[in-house]
């Protein structure tokens, strides 16, 4: 059998001596090369008309590596977005708290000066939590009898009152806001001195004040207490008058007043230790005219008597023994002939007055 290729299909030299010669050929270039470096200029005309071969060749690589630079920046991107969102959360948690305790401390500075300023004894006490009542406005404190809390005392900020201690207990007490329904305070206005009584409206925000349709009362007006009642000092701050309701069918106004007070802003407050069992029942206003009446017709009268002349019968009683002429009365004061001396007045007549 023969194994040769066909004559069509001879193609040359044999494997073997191709292998031989391209070695051969290739030593000598790399000796030619490295005596005499003429090969310089063929290699970068090769290497110029490689390249764009060479940037071809390369496409694919490149492009795998942009894909898979661009989906790990995208991910080490979004990896510190959500770092920053997390530490702006925190520094804006930080920056409210820090706003926070600084409203604390100035409102905590101004109770202290407050305090220092009232006559009478004070303890610090902060809120706890509020009374969960619809109808009623009350509101729990961390101070009670073991502090010298006792029933009815005003409690207050530093703008004015907030309200009354209504129960009491060891260690706690309960307040009554001054805006709840069932709580009054006699009042008047700092301006003029109208006194009038204020009342809660409950879980409205303003307070309730009636007055007559011809008394002088102005939008902005600042209410204090007006202290009649035994239970709140004079002078303290209640409200601002916001808003007179005229109508022309009664005789009264309704006017609305807004707290002065920041009840619902604040969780420090303070209670003055006002000694109620021991303070004076108030003076009604009937006592207070009856009183008012009586002394004006004490006065009268003693001015009368010491001003009107003596009769002749009494001249001549006064006379003395010995034939003297009689002498006058003499008022009590030469400077002010119409000022007398004090004159008791008999109790028949203080009772015929009342």
């Amino acid at each position: 059998m023969q194994h040769s290729p066909p004559p069509l299909f001879k193609q040359g030299a044999s494997a073997r001596v191709k292998v031989v010669f391209f070695a051969i050929l290739s030593i000598a270039l790399l000796l030619v090369d490295s005596r005499i470096n003429s090969l310089v200029r063929v290699r970068q005309v090769v290497g110029t008309a490689l390249y764009p071969l060479q940037m071809l060749v390369l496409m694919p690589r490149d492009a795998a590596q942009n894909v898979a630079d661009y989906f790990s920046s995208t991910s080490a991107l979004q990896k510190e977005l959500n770092s920053l969102k997390l530490q702006q959360i925190s520094n804006a948690q930080a920056v409210q708290k820090t706003q926070l305790l600084q409203t604390e401390n100035d409102h905590l500075r101004q109770l202290i000066d407050l305090k220092a300023r009232t006559p009478s004894a004070s303890v610090l006490a902060e809120i706890l939590y509020d009374a969960r009542d619809l109808y009623n406005r009350k509101i729990i404190l961390n101070k009670g009898s073991q502090h010298g809390v006792t029933l009815s005392q005003p409690v207050i900020d530093e703008h004015g009152v907030v309200g009354q201690v209504t129960r009491v207990f060891p260690l706690t007490a309960e307040v009554t806001l001054l805006t709840d329904k069932n709580q009054a305070i006699p009042v008047q206005i700092q301006r003029n001195g109208l006194r009038s009584v204020i009342n809660g409206r409950g879980r409205s925000a303003f307070l309730d004040m009636r007055v007559t349709s011809n008394a002088d009362v102005q939008p902005g007006d600042i209410l204090v207490t007006s202290g009649i009642d035994g239970i709140y000092p004079a002078g303290l701050q209640v409200a601002k008058v916001a808003q007179i309701e005229n109508k022309a069918t009664n005789t009264f106004e309704v006017v609305l007043c807004a707290p002065l007070a920041g009840i619902d802003l604040h969780k420090q407050l303070l209670i003055l230790l006002v000694d109620t069992d021991n303070l004076p029942p108030p003076e009604s206003e009937e006592a207070r005219a009856k009183k008012e009446k009586i002394n004006r017709k004490v006065t009268r009268d003693s001015v009368k008597d010491a001003t009107k002349e003596p009769s002749v019968d009494a001249a001549k009683e006064s006379a003395a023994p010995n034939g003297a002429p009689a002498t006058t009365a003499k008022p009590a004061n030469p400077a002010n002939p119409t000022e007398a001396a004090p004159v008791s007045v008999p109790a028949t007549s203080v009772k015929e007055v009342r």
